[in-house]
């Protein structure tokens, strides 16, 4: 999967001539900056002495040798995408192909042909799609909606991250099919049109809805349109949306859709990308929920706000969450998944309020039987990260005193500068108008000074009396340093009391497996009477819900209760790395939590994940750290910087 994050970094490069910033590449291919900055050092990696991607201040851009390291499409001819055509061709084709043409077609022997038809047959599993053999010809058998699905989940296979890729619809529907000339206008008139209707559009979903829309239009093209399926009456919300849809597509597509396509399309933006309006008051809201789903949602966030020790248990935040929880109900029902582009990046930035939509997602599919992915459980983590967000305290923010020496209302004009354009970095709590104030006295996090301080430290910054963009950029990274100070102390103190030599294994074998590595280090937390093999079975059910390789490098298993005598963490290294979830890991740190530890929960935790979020440290940890003692020098020195 990184080789071919890494093609579309440099893909995206070659196509826009300008500077990109890390943080703008991570945004689109849905990783961390982090990640981008190692999938350049791979990419400059396959042309030795050449130039790939240039980096500067400004960001990246395509070298000189960027064209010659994009992989050719001659050498992408392998057997999973002679597979995808012929898919394809078997969709399009309702009498079915020819097995020798088509093995001419490929430029393959029969042979080889009929082990790609294997491969198809292993595709269409559960797809309710079967794949007949008559002689020479071989067709598809399946409803409509079937073969629909099948083609969604072409796209889907061929695209990264779940990231909606227009070339990877053209490539399943065939060239003729929805262009850029009007995806844009349409995509941009559906979302101001459903922003009239008085919605909030979700865009990270907005591009799964239009895949629907582009195979709709493609087999309404191709006579191949939907019949009503669903008995009685649409209800108003879908008129209007239909209503919507229908307009779209006769004036940007050409194409006029039926009332079974239009009722399919208006209940697909209904269930996946649009929520009520911030005007919306809680009663229409909760008039649109069916009770079981408010009361279960209601329920299990009441258990994960006392779980976490997380402040989340709120009248609108329950409502909204349950209005995405019932469609989201719905989309389990027909199997039509929400792709989320920022599930990777979500899961390594912020583990801690992914582990909070585990956990309410784990007692959803208990209360309501509904069988969650990872890409939905970063929805219902975007859910719990929003409402984190707007209740954060400011106490959780580094404090500020202004210094700026009172002329006319020079200060006034700089404190307001300073809350406009860094209100989410810092908080002033004091401005001193004096030109000698009593430096030792301040004692804020920070202090933003318009005059040269006697005294040189981290926290004194010097600013201008009309901030510059220069300025809000030193304020920030100082900002910055202090928070990473604060949590960095708080582990430093945490790690010493969680680690032990005997929960330690230097290095697993190259064969071992997620089970065999969490089962051999929670003997060790048995032994210490940490836990019982009960937890070890949690753990284990929690590794199945979602795999809890947080990093490119680094996996926390742990169980979702938190009932071990005490918390600690056992650590197992692997060198080489060894298969985790979807990707390789070479750190494993199993972490029992108790009870009465459960704000050591949440710094230990998210911060754990930090430490291993940069490559280079990793590396040094896992090359040096080859016994207990050496291990534990050289995570406090990563820590430390």
């Amino acid at each position: 999967m990184s080789r071919a994050r890494q093609d579309r970094v440099i893909g995206l490069l070659v196509r826009d001539t300008d500077w990109v910033t890390a943080a703008e590449l991570a945004d689109i291919v849905g990783v961390t900056p982090r990640s981008i900055r190692s999938y350049v050092t791979a990419l400059n990696a396959r042309v030795p002495g050449g130039t790939v991607v240039e980096s500067g201040p400004l960001g990246y851009r395509a070298g000189v040798d960027a064209t010659g390291a994009l992989r050719s499409a001659a050498d992408a001819d392998t057997p999973r995408e002679r597979a995808h055509h012929l898919v394809r061709a078997l969709l399009a084709a309702s009498d079915g192909i020819d097995v020798y043409e088509a093995a001419d077609g490929f430029h393959v022997s029969a042979a080889t042909l009929e082990s790609d038809l294997g491969r198809v047959r292993s595709f269409l599993g559960g797809s309710g799609i079967v794949l007949e053999r008559t002689a020479s010809r071989a067709r598809l058998r399946g409803t409509e909606m079937a073969q629909r699905r099948l083609l969604s989940s072409l796209v889907h296979e061929e695209t990264d991250e779940g990231a909606f890729d227009l070339a990877a619809v053209r490539r399943a529907l065939g060239e003729d099919s929805i262009g850029p000339a009007a995806f844009g206008p349409f995509k941009a008139d559906l979302v101001a049109g459903l922003g009239g209707l008085g919605y909030f559009v979700n865009e990270f979903g907005i591009g799964d809805v239009m895949l629907h829309v582009a195979i709709t239009a493609d087999r309404v093209a191709h006579g191949r349109g939907l019949d009503v399926t669903v008995a009685g009456e649409p209800s108003e919300a879908q008129e209007r949306v239909g209503a919507l849809l229908d307009r779209l597509c006769t004036e940007h597509l050409g194409v006029q859709l039926g009332a079974g396509d239009l009722r399919h399309l208006a209940a697909l933006v209904l269930s996946r990308v649009v929520a009520p309006g911030a005007s919306e008051p809680a009663s229409v809201i909760r008039s649109r929920l069916e009770p079981d789903v408010e009361e279960a949602v209601r329920e299990v966030v009441h258990r994960a706000a006392v779980a976490f020790l997380v402040d989340i248990d709120h009248e609108d935040f329950i409502l909204r969450l349950a209005l995405h929880v019932q469609n989201l109900r719905l989309r389990a029902r027909e199997q039509a998944w929400s792709r989320n582009p920022l599930t990777r990046s979500l899961k390594a930035t912020y583990p801690m309020i992914f582990e909070v939509a585990v956990f309410i997602a784990d007692g959803l599919q208990g209360l309501l039987g509904i069988p969650l992915l990872d890409d939905e459980i970063a929805y219902i983590a975007m859910h719990v990260g929003g409402r984190l967000e707007r209740g954060r305290g400011a106490g959780a923010i580094p404090t500020a005193t202004i210094v700026c020496p009172g002329y006319y209302e020079l200060h006034e004009l700089l404190r307001s500068s300073v809350d406009r354009s860094l209100g989410q970095a810092v908080d002033v709590v004091g401005v001193e108008t004096r030109a000698d104030p009593d430096w030792a006295a301040i004692d804020t996090d920070l202090v933003l000074t318009t005059v040269d301080a006697p005294l040189v430290s981290d926290r004194v910054v010097r600013i201008q009396p009309f901030l510059t963009e220069a300025d809000i950029e030193r304020v920030q990274a100082a900002a910055g340093r202090v928070r990473r100070a604060r949590r960095l102390a708080r582990l430093q103190g945490e790690l010493g009391r969680y680690f032990s030599p005997d929960a330690f294994i230097g290095r697993v074998g190259a064969d071992a497996t997620p089970e065999s590595v969490i089962r051999e280090l929670g003997a060790r937390l048995v032994a210490q009477g940490v836990i019982d093999d009960g937890y070890v079975e949690r753990t284990l059910e929690r590794e199945r819900l979602s795999s809890t390789a947080f990093t490119d490098a680094l996996a926390v298993p742990h169980a979702l209760g938190m009932t071990a005598t005490r918390t600690a963490i056992a650590v197992a290294i692997a060198d080489p790395s060894i298969s985790w979830g979807e990707g390789r890991v070479q750190v494993i740190a199993m972490v029992a939590f108790s009870e009465s530890d459960r704000e050591a929960f949440q710094t230990v935790f998210e911060q754990l994940v930090e430490v291993f979020s940069e490559r280079d440290s990793v590396q040094r940890i896992v090359r040096r750290g080859t016994d207990f003692g050496a291990f534990l020098d050289e995570l406090v020195a990563v820590i430390d910087g």
